[in-house]
């Protein structure tokens, strides 16, 4: 007769001590029936995981069923069996046995490919409740994703570069963060992948930009997700408000990037946007288009509402936004003047004559600015005259006041029609 899982013969194996458990598993290791081993085994797991919380016993377990007296058939199960009830331990059982699991594992990790990754999962799930980002992102990097011992989707595979991304922009890791989108990228399939993940793609590229500082870039991706005119994307839908936070950051970016014509164009693309008055930056946003001084009280608030890598300091001790507000200015200041000296120009701008002058020059080599600088006389000129490029330029700023009069004007009637609704009702035939 065979023996069954309901067996009498051993011993309890959720309870004694060590030698205790170290005996009752050495006779597992002798059921010759390796289907009924495995059925103990996974009795014997049950035990454990029911008791209360005995890391040390759990420990052993581990190390038994890992070892070479075990056979792989066996092990392999048992293992995945204890990673898929690894979520019913406590937060900090569950990663200390995890990690456990990983280390007995390391020598035959391939051998174990599911199991551990699995395991990997839920340690992360546990490093995301303790707020440990970038430890999070380091255990999923550690899963096999292209292995070939199993066999994933790209979509699964889609969703776990995304997700490393999204936990290392937590920490502000962003070149570990464009690694992992960029691995994403070379799987994405317009026709094939699953919307939401392209959608999230999307939002955690346009993210890697900011990141990284490249202010322009991620605001035109930014600006694209708030004019998306579709909201679902299969499993995931968009709110107005979360097309409005896009905006947002999208206006954000731009105030932030290199001032210069595509910045102007960009900026007039956001400012035009119906929704832009409702924007907290907004103020700020009509100032940089208009092309007119930044106050530093209105710079303050600004900088006020900024995420921790935007208020970072470059390599002459000033700010991303020092630098913008610096070279917006000097715009400004070239609509105003035909030529200023250095030392007036340092005072407008709030810093000295000898870094007003580096600035210019660096703008003006740039073409961002058009000018000649006249070091003799310590004077910069700005371009006039009757050109066509500054007789265009006058023209679009025209138009643009006579739109911005338009929709105050539109703004006040609607105003108006919202408090007094039978003044807006049509007049009797």
């Amino acid at each position: 007769r065979k023996p069954t899982g309901r067996q009498t013969g051993l011993p309890n194996l959720s309870q004694g001590t060590m030698a205790d458990i170290s005996r009752s598993l050495e006779q597992l290791v002798s059921i010759s029936d390796q289907r009924v081993k495995i059925e103990q085994y996974k009795t014997a797991l049950t035990g454990y995981l029911s008791a209360p919380a005995d890391t040390a016993s759990l420990q052993a377990f581990v190390e038994h069923v890992a070892g070479e007296a075990v056979p792989l058939s066996v092990s392999r199960v048992v293992l995945l069996e204890l990673a898929q009830k690894l979520p019913s331990l406590p937060a900090a059982q569950r990663k200390t046995i995890g990690l456990h699991v990983i280390d007995r594992t390391a020598a035959r990790a391939t051998s174990f490919e599911e199991a551990v990754s699995t395991i990997r999962e839920h340690i992360a799930g546990v490093y995301e409740e303790e707020e440990e980002w970038s430890e999070a992102a380091r255990m999923l990097s550690a899963i096999p994703l292209d292995s070939g011992i199993r066999q994933l989707s790209n979509d699964y595979k889609v969703e776990k570069y995304i997700k490393i991304a999204m936990l290392f922009l937590q920490d502000d890791e962003s070149v570990n963060a464009e690694q992992c989108i960029n691995k994403a990228s070379l799987l994405l399939d317009a026709e094939t992948t699953d919307p939401a993940l392209m959608l999230q793609h999307k939002v955690c590229y346009a993210r890697i930009l900011d990141a990284k500082r490249k202010f322009l870039e991620a605001a035109t991706r930014f600006h694209q997700l708030s004019t998306m005119q579709t909201t679902a994307f299969g499993s995931r839908s968009i709110s107005e408000e979360d097309l409005t936070t896009s905006l947002q950051m999208a206006a954000t970016c731009a105030i932030l990037a290199p001032a210069g014509p595509q910045r102007s164009r960009l900026l007039g693309t956001l400012y035009k946007d119906e929704r832009a008055p409702r924007l907290p930056n907004y103020r700020v946003l009509e100032k940089m288009f208009m092309d007119r001084l930044l106050q530093q009280d209105e710079v303050g608030a600004f900088a006020a509402t900024l995420a921790e890598h935007q208020r970072a300091t470059l390599d002459d001790g000033s700010t991303v936004l020092d630098r913008a507000v610096v070279e917006h200015n000097m715009r400004a200041v070239s609509r105003l003047y035909e030529n200023i000296s250095f030392e007036e120009l340092g005072a407008l701008l709030g810093i000295d004559a000898a870094k007003a002058e580096k600035i210019a020059w660096g703008m003006l080599l740039d073409k961002r600015l058009d000018g000649s600088i006249d070091q003799v006389d310590g004077l910069l000129h700005f371009a006039r005259g009757g050109s066509a490029d500054h007789s265009s330029d006058k023209l679009v700023a025209f138009d643009v006041q006579i739109e911005h009069i338009c929709r105050s004007v539109e703004a006040v009637a609607s105003a108006v029609a919202k408090r007094y609704p039978e003044l807006a009702a049509p007049a009797p035939a």
